[in-house]
């Protein structure tokens, strides 16, 4: 046997894993996580990538920046929205409100997201095709063109103001008994002030304090929304 030749064999390097690629969903899936659990304020690009395990670099190669990270999250998060099959024009003002209550729904099953949306257009395309969709309804009610138009941008304004205002109010953590000590409180302040120079306010102070319940509101501000557009329906 030639000793010369001879070499140790060395032992084979374990494989490494295969990682798995990088994508555009797996990014919002990773944001998503971290908008649920932590809030908006906790998503950046370098949460996101730390996540993922990687670098903030690499995730430009697919979201070029914040801004577009929250049309993607926006976006995720209108997938869950349920619209009817068809419009109906006898029912449209009711399929209005059902869109509208699906809409604060997938925004409370999303903390964070009503902040991400606040203050820029939704573009992404399950975005656009919820538009498409109220759009849809509100012509089925003869709602004039230039009414249905601004009616797509006050809906999501009121109910992305509802779920955010939510969200802070959460934030605080407080029990069904610090919100009752709170309403308590205000009733008190507003039946204490002058009643000359706030004559209405006392007198309705009560009125003013009562329905906390955050569902009784809305549906008061989804029935105002419609019958605000009913009043511009064509009859015909």
């Amino acid at each position: 046997m030639n000793q010369s030749r001879w070499q140790p064999i060395s032992p084979e390097k374990p494989a490494r894993p295969v990682r798995e690629p990088l994508t555009r969903d797996r990014i919002v899936d990773a944001a998503m996580e971290l908008l649920v659990d932590q809030g908006y304020e906790a998503v950046s690009m370098r949460k996101v990538a730390q996540a993922l395990n990687t670098g903030p670099a690499s995730l430009y190669a697919h979201v070029a920046n914040k801004k577009e990270l929250d049309q993607l999250l926006v976006d995720r998060a209108a997938q869950g929205m349920e619209f009817p099959a068809e419009p109906d024009p006898e029912h449209w003002q009711e399929q209005l409100k059902d869109c509208m209550r699906s809409m604060l729904k997938v925004m409370r099953d999303y903390p964070g997201v009503a902040r991400a949306a606040i203050g820029q257009v939704p573009l992404g395309e399950r975005a656009m095709q919820s538009t498409e969709k109220m759009l849809a309804i509100l012509k089925a009610g003869n709602v004039p063109d230039q009414a249905a138009a601004w009616a797509v941008d006050l809906i999501p304004l009121y109910v992305t103001a509802t779920a955010f205002e939510e969200s802070v109010q959460r934030a605080w953590e407080w029990t069904e008994d610090d919100i009752a000590r709170f309403v308590g409180e205000l009733r008190q302040f507003f039946q204490s002030l002058p009643a000359e120079k706030f004559p209405f306010t006392v007198a309705l102070a009560a009125s003013m304090t009562s329905g906390a319940n955050g569902d009784e509101r809305f549906e008061f501000g989804i029935q105002v929304i419609t019958a605000g557009l009913a009043s511009f329906a064509d009859p015909a």
